[in-house]
């Protein structure tokens, strides 16, 4: 009777070098498939939070403009949501709960009041840094 499953003797066990190639092909295969549809998710997921961040700060312009009347300047910015600016003594905030965050791409938001296409103006200029772009690097804004 043989018992099956033995160890050869004389053979060591192991990969071949020919089956880790093969291993390596079939995962860089995989690699090569997902990760484009996976980068293309995370920057997808970027112009969402940015367009929650634009809503969430029009949300508290809009609130400042019912304590103080008006809108920031200009030169106040966004952070007059999170800080009194000198002379507004009808400021009630801070209207956002933390400071205002840079864009999902590092960038710092742009803000105008009054705006060219409404009362104020909130931007990012998107994944590229710069004004326009197409696509992923497309400006994200509130108008």
């Amino acid at each position: 009777m043989q018992i099956s499953g033995a160890l050869r003797v004389g053979r060591a066990a192991g990969f071949t070098l020919l089956e880790l190639l093969i291993v390596l092909v079939i995962l860089g295969l995989l690699i090569g498939y997902v990760a484009p549809n996976y980068f293309k998710q995370e920057d997808k997921s970027k112009i969402k939070t940015a367009r929650a961040q634009i809503k969430a700060f029009e949300d508290a312009l809009d609130q400042y403009r019912l304590d103080v009347g008006r809108y920031p300047t200009t030169e106040q910015g966004l952070a007059a949501l999170t800080a009194q600016p000198q002379g507004e003594s009808r400021w009630q905030g801070p209207y956002l709960k933390k400071a205002v965050p840079a864009d999902p791409w590092g960038n710092p938001y742009q803000y105008r009041s009054p705006g060219e296409h409404g009362e104020v103006d909130i931007l990012s200029f998107g994944k590229d840094g710069q004004p326009g772009g197409t696509d992923l690097a497309a400006d994200i804004t509130n108008w």
